[in-house]
């Protein structure tokens, strides 16, 4: 269920909208007269979600690639290649 606050709580609450976003781990949805207004996050779960769309943008490009019929390196390539990058 989404976290709903009116935006009066940014003012006079702000530390327990904080503490809200840390301990549900979800963003927390602020609402202006009654509409949809902004949405506050914690920065780990921000980290998270920008972390997923620049895979899904990488994705994208590479199904385009794979489409266009470009070659790309194998699975059992690529793993090798992180191998050594982590040693």
């Amino acid at each position: 269920m989404p976290l709903i606050r009116p935006i009066s709580h940014l003012k006079n609450r702000a530390n327990e909208i904080s503490e809200l976003c840390h301990s549900e781990d979800k963003p927390v949805f602020v609402t202006k007269n009654g509409q949809s207004n902004l949405v506050v996050m914690s920065h780990a779960h921000y980290e998270r979600l920008y972390g997923l769309l620049e895979l899904y943008q990488k994705l994208g490009e590479a199904e385009v690639l794979d489409a266009g019929g470009e070659n790309g390196i194998t699975h059992r390539d690529m793993m090798r290649h992180l191998s050594k990058e982590v040693r």
